[in-house]
């Protein structure tokens, strides 16, 4: 389990270093593998603008750039062909330590002084992932919108400390951050702060958007829905995306951003649905049919037993129940009404759903080590609260 630092103390008022409470936490009895302060490969690497590009008065291939990193104006060679005046840049300083233990010093190149580095993308161990235009042939272009001087760990929200902390079997309740920030509180004597769940109906009824029906209750022990209309889809503030980013998940976008959030704090898995693709508006959860085929979110068919149970519309699956979504139903750009699912189902048929297709996703992890009846509510309501402090 990947704690951060910063994030658990949104509900715990830790005053303690890493290392103190790495100790506090062995102590009592946590299993802590240890810690990372992330994104120290980018230490010294900030936000520069390039003022003047100059030919380079002795290689043809290589280009004498002055470039502007806010508190001073540096002179730096580069070889790239992609640069332009005015562009943003990530520049590694003097004294930066660049993956593969490349040292930045200042140098002279072919009889030039250059005081640092423009840097591409893979030089910084970075994808498209990690920052648009990261995969670019050449220097990585950054937002023009950016201040000059920033440093590249704030850009890439990799400003934390996380904890690799080994949840025992007996321990589902600590698969999420809320519930390791607990174990903090009790090994520091300190009170937990839980997370708002409060958020203001606008009226209407469920029912005129989509009905539910659990065909199996043994499988499906609970299920809620609530719709959220008028949503506009786009990307997570940078508050969320760093809270993400932090704990190992991708941003994708505001919604299904929420979604993984409140299963990284909670511990309870969710699921996101466009209503518009949900056919005859039903939601029925019942056991799949003996070959019955569901495309998942990953782009693939995924061949089914009639011992999985799924998320139905009124014509076919729309999601392997606890394990994965399916294509047909998942937040498109142009998504304007959501149904949001929370639900606890059944441990051992998920665990075994998931290694049967060879989907080991976080969802059906924590499906297969147990979630909280009484949770389900709490994280439905946690997201709702989200999507309006997004609005």
């Amino acid at each position: 389990m990947i704690a951060p630092y910063t994030w658990m103390c949104d509900y715990v008022d830790m005053d303690i270093a890493p290392e103190q409470l790495m100790q506090r936490l062995i102590m009592t009895g946590s299993e802590v593998d240890g810690y990372e302060e992330l994104g120290l490969h980018l230490k010294k690497v900030v936000v520069g603008k390039i003022l003047t590009i100059e030919k380079h008065p002795d290689a043809d291939k290589l280009s004498l750039c002055s470039v502007d990193i806010g508190s001073e104006v540096l002179q730096i060679v580069c070889g790239a062909s992609n640069i332009f005046e005015g562009a943003l840049v990530p520049v590694a300083l003097i004294g930066a330590k660049l993956p593969g233990d490349f040292n930045i010093k200042k140098g002279k190149i072919r009889g030039v002084n250059s005081f640092g580095m423009l840097c591409s993308g893979s030089e910084l161990e970075l994808t498209e992932e990690d920052y648009p235009g990261a995969d670019v042939d050449g220097i990585m272009i950054l937002d023009d919108t950016l201040e000059l001087g920033t440093s590249l760990r704030d850009v890439l929200g990799l400003t934390d400390t996380v904890f690799e902390i080994e949840i025992g079997a007996n321990r589902p309740d600590c698969l999420c951050v809320l519930g390791v920030a607990r174990e903090c509180a009790a090994a520091l004597g300190k009170d937990v702060t839980p997370p708002t769940v409060s958020f203001i109906e606008s009226g209407g009824n469920i029912a005129d958007y989509v009905s539910v029906a659990v065909n199996d209750p043994v499988l499906c022990e609970r299920y809620i829905a609530r719709a959220v209309k008028n949503v506009k889809i786009g990307p997570s503030p940078k508050w969320l995306k760093e809270r993400l980013i932090s704990a190992g998940v991708r941003s994708i976008n505001n919604v299904v951003d929420i979604t993984n959030f409140v299963m990284l704090e909670t511990g309870q898995p969710m699921h996101a649905f466009d209503h518009s693709n949900i056919r005859g508006n039903q939601i029925i959860v019942r056991r799949a049919q003996n070959g019955e085929v569901i495309k998942t979110l990953d782009d693939k068919d995924r061949k089914l037993t009639d011992d999985m149970l799924l998320i139905c519309d009124g014509e076919g699956p729309i999601a392997i129940a606890g394990v994965m979504g399916a294509q047909n139903s998942e937040i498109k750009d142009d998504t304007t009404t959501i149904i949001f699912e929370s639900a606890k189902f059944a441990q051992g048929n998920t665990r075994r759903t998931s290694r049967s297709l060879g989907l080991p996703t976080e969802s059906a992890m924590r499906f297969s080590k147990g979630v909280d009846t009484a949770g389900c509510k709490t994280a439905i309501d946690r997201a709702l609260h989200l999507i309006e402090l997004l609005d």
